[in-house]
């Protein structure tokens, strides 16, 4: 239990409170040549020598393109609610562009339906960092018409899913899509370019509104809109410190307000314009923008995982960059080289990622005031352990546990203290491939052997079970 919650906290959630895991495309399908699929940018990058962890990719992953219907029913059995999952853009559209291909489509269809017939509801995200290859050849999301490309596939999934489909997410986490595939180069499609990263920030902005109209146009009216943030829980070292705030605000600027200044507010924070002044005048942001970005939502996805922690840099201090966001030589901070990371206090997951709950209680409240009367839903949180079967084939993960147990008490005292969330979705349902990092890093309730495919559920999926079906917290225990 954190700090923040007493014995007399009742840790128990709103009747209508959804229950979730969440996926995406790559990280678990497989199946990466099959109906009509073409590659992504994920799908180049990891047959890249050098880009992924041991050389891994996800052409095979956990092969939930053949499995879904078991892996839906092992949702059924931990008590799930809702699943949100992601669409494979080049499956359903390979070149990025023109006409569906059904069968990419007809996969999804089956899926939805498999997910209604056990009582869980479906939340659709339509990108999850898989551009298709061809749009990224074309100039990739640093490009205007890449946006608009977006707006046309998101209506063909609308069109095809939206009778059954009420959560829609139009994008995850566009500053991992922006600034560590066009800035750091960590991620697909791995290009090292400042300015090129905040060109893809804002055409991702675009995308979004873009793509929201489009959704609307074809849904009916009940269906949600909405976008999965990760905004940064960022922290000065030395509060007292005006170099260190103003260290902080620059890196808020940079992984919250380049997003939610546009979506809910419609400007760009002057402080962010400023601060990047000398790397773009951005002049890509044309007439009209701002009011396409800024379109009304239904819901607010919000991902965390662990706080930021930051100074002033120090000119004379060398070593690698402390942000967990993977190595490179290239900042994922553009216009930030005089900023310093620091390793947040605490105990660590497998991440090197310390586990803060209140962080995720600092997150509710914050986007609460940002976006008065909007729903929230925490749309990814969890942790990656070194988790491995015993000798009677049993996973036990008691960090994992304490981890969900304290995030989800801070959750609970959002809601009391008058944040309006609707629903959590646990990172992940199953282990799988964690995207740099290969197969190495287990973030799943489920264990997954990548021989034989079988799935285990793990200490923390029984767990979450109970507190699924009960609507409360149970006790941390060793299960």
């Amino acid at each position: 239990m954190s700090d923040s919650a007493t014995p007399a906290t009742p840790v128990t959630f709103p009747p209508a409170f959804l229950w979730g895991a969440a996926t995406s495309a790559y990280q678990i399908e497989g199946a990466v040549r099959e109906d009509g699929r073409t590659p992504s940018i994920w799908d180049t990058f990891s047959h890249t020598p050098g880009k992924t962890a041991g050389g891994e990719t996800g052409d095979i992953a956990v092969d939930h393109y053949h499995r879904y219907r078991e892996d839906v029913a092992l949702m059924a059995e931990l008590g799930l609610s809702a699943y949100r999952f992601s669409i494979s853009w080049s499956r359903v559209q390979p070149t990025g562009r023109g006409p569906a291909v059904q069968r990419g489509l007809d996969f999804y269809r089956r899926l939805v339906d498999e997910l209604l017939a056990h009582n869980i509801k479906p939340a659709v995200t339509l990108y999850h960092w898989d551009l298709p290859q061809e749009l990224e050849d074309a100039g990739g999301w640093p490009e205007r018409d890449t946006a608009y490309r977006f707006a046309e596939y998101a209506q063909i999934v609308g069109e095809a899913l939206g009778d059954r489909v009420e959560q829609w997410i139009t994008l995850n986490e566009p500053w991992c899509s922006a600034f560590l595939g066009y800035a750091s180069g960590v991620h697909a499609p791995g290009r090292t370019d400042p300015a090129a990263s905040l060109k893809a920030a804002h055409h991702l902005n675009l995308a979004h509104g873009l793509g929201a109209k489009a959704l609307r146009s074809v849904m009916p009216a009940r269906n949600q809109v909405a976008i999965s943030l990760n905004s940064s829980v960022v922290r000065p070292l030395s509060p007292g410190d005006p170099a260190d705030r103003v260290a902080a605000r620059k890196i808020d600027d940079l992984s919250s307000g380049i997003f939610h200044g546009p979506m809910l507010h419609g400007a760009y924070p002057e402080t962010l314009l400023e601060a990047t002044s000398s790397l773009t005048d951005w002049s890509y942001v044309l007439d009209g923008d701002l009011d396409l970005i800024h379109q009304p939502l239904d819901a607010l996805g919000l991902n965390y995982y662990t706080p930021t922690l930051v100074s002033a840099a120090d000119p004379d201090a060398k070593g690698p960059r402390a942000d967990g966001h993977g190595t490179s030589a290239h900042s994922p901070w553009p216009a930030a080289d005089d900023v310093a990371f620091h390793q947040s206090p605490g105990e660590q997951t497998e991440m090197g990622w310390s586990v803060d709950p209140t962080g995720l209680h600092e997150l509710i409240m914050r986007y609460t005031r940002e976006a008065p009367g909007l729903p929230l839903y925490i749309t990814e949180n969890g942790a990656a352990y070194d988790d491995k079967p015993d000798a009677d084939g049993k996973v036990h993960d008691p960090e994992r546990v304490a981890y969900l147990h304290g995030h989800l008490t801070e959750v609970r005292r959002a809601i009391t203290d008058g944040a309006d969330v609707r629903g959590y979705f646990l990172w992940s349902l199953l282990d799988n491939f964690e995207w740099a990092y290969g197969y190495d890093k287990r973030f799943g309730a489920v264990y997954v052997d990548y021989v034989t495919q079988q799935r285990t559920p793990k200490s923390s999926a029984l767990w979450y079970a109970r507190a699924a079906r009960s609507g409360a917290l149970p006790a941390p225990e060793h299960i």
